[in-house]
C-alpha cells in the first residue's frame, strides 16, 4: 500500500526536518531512490530543481515525488504528511518555547542544533551534487556557487541561474 507507506515515510521527515525541508534531502533521496527504487537518481534532482524554480516554497518536490508514486492521491497524501505533523507539534510547543525564550536550557538546545542542522544541510549538498555517479562538473558547479555566495552579497537566484547555465553548458 504506497499511500498509507508514503504517508507514515513523510510524517516521520516532517518531524526530523530540522532546518526545514533541504535538511532531510539526503534521507529522501535515500529512501525513494535506493531503498524503494520508486524514483531514479536523475528525477529525483529533477524534481529538486522543479520544486526551487518554481514559485513557491520548496515542499514542492514533496508533491512531485508523491505525484510520481501514487499520482493526485499521492501529491496530497504526501504534502500533508510533510506538512501536518510538524505544524502540530509546532503548535503545541510554540507557547512553551516563548515562555522559556530566556532560559540557559534553550540557549544551550539552539546552540547545540546548529552543526546538526550545518550537517544536514551538507549532506544535501553532496546528494544533489551526485544524483548517479559523482561527476566532477556538478561538483566545480557547487562549489563555485558556495563560494560565491560566501564572497559577495549576489541575491541567491543569480547563483541558481548561473549553476543552470553553466550545468547545461557543462553537461551538454
Amino acid at each position: 500500500m504506497n499511500l498509507v507507506e508514503l504517508a507514515l515515510y513523510f510524517g516521520l521527515l516532517s518531524l526530523v526536518s530540522v532546518g526545514g525541508l533541504p535538511s532531510v534531502m539526503p534521507e529522501m533521496q535515500r529512501y525513494t531512490v535506493e531503498v524503494k527504487g520508486w524514483l531514479t537518481p536523475e528525477d529525483f534532482v529533477q524534481m529538486f530543481a522543479l520544486g526551487q524554480a518554481a514559485p513557491g516554497p520548496n515542499i514542492l518536490i514533496v508533491s512531485l515525488i508523491g505525484w510520481k508514486i501514487a499520482g493526485l492521491a499521492g501529491a496530497l497524501v504526501a504534502f500533508a504528511a510533510m506538512c501536518g505533523p510538524t505544524a502540530v507539534l509546532t503548535w503545541c510547543v510554540a507557547d512553551l518555547w516563548e515562555r522559556f525564550k530566556d532560559s540557559a536550557w534553550r540557549k544551550d538546545i539552539q546552540r547545540a542544533i546548529s552543526p546538526i542542522v550545518v550537517g544536514m544541510f551538507l549532506s544535501a549538498g553532496l546528494i544533489l551534487a551526485t544524483p548517479g555517479a559523482p561527476e566532477w562538473r556538478l561538483w566545480a558547479i557547487a562549489a563555485a556557487s558556495a563560494a560565491a555566495l560566501v564572497a559577495t552579497k549576489i541575491n541567491p537566484l543569480w547563483m541558481i541561474g548561473a549553476g543552470g547555465v553553466l550545468g547545461a553548458v557543462l553537461l551538454a
